[in-house]
């Protein structure tokens, strides 16, 4: 079994690795251990990465360890808000959507550790950071986000800092974005 695609782009991020090679599991493999205490071997890593063709089921300790390592309880959680923001026709309170909103509203968003964002709507999927705290994203950034969702990672599409653009940023890739509001 490999691991679906949107959990290997957070197992990269937490780890700060790209991934990019077999050995890259040798890594991941002690990461994942002194973070959660459990030893999952580089060679499981490897299939789950596919890097090695192998369609074994993982056991239900290892996709819990893998979990826990990216800020979950167990893997039943991760999947069900993976499975939540994959494919979904329903808006619900967890969502806040660009196209939904006029020019000069203002979005607060927070996510862990300890950071907090305010952003003045432009129109067209772009917002200005009014304030940050805590975040690489700075005052007067503008930046292109196409929708905000509860406990999935805040994807902007590009950043632009001085009128550079500085690309892609993903903000709370571990554990998502802890509150979104209107205000």
């Amino acid at each position: 079994m490999k691991l679906p695609f949107h959990v290997i782009q957070l197992l990269k991020g937490r780890s700060g690795t790209d991934l990019r090679l077999p050995s890259d599991c040798e890594f991941l493999s002690l990461d994942i251990e002194s973070k959660t205490g459990v030893h999952i071997g580089a060679t499981t890593l490897k299939r789950l990465l596919g890097f090695a063709q192998d369609e074994r089921t993982p056991h239900t300790s290892t996709l819990d360890a893998i979990a826990r390592y990216l800020g979950y309880a167990h893997w039943q959680e991760l999947s069900k808000i993976e499975d939540c923001g994959n494919s979904d026709f329903d808006s619900s309170g967890d969502e806040v959507r660009s196209a939904d909103l006029q020019s000069g509203a203002r979005v607060e968003i927070t996510y862990l550790p300890d950071r907090k964002l305010v952003l003045e709507y432009l129109g067209d999927s772009h917002y200005r950071v009014d304030s940050s705290e805590n975040s690489k994203l700075q005052e007067g950034d503008e930046v292109e986000i196409h929708h905000f969702v509860l406990h999935h990672p805040l994807l902007v599409v590009n950043v632009w800092r001085k009128g550079k653009s500085m690309g892609q940023f993903t903000a709370g890739r571990v554990s998502g974005l802890s509150s979104i509001k209107l205000i």
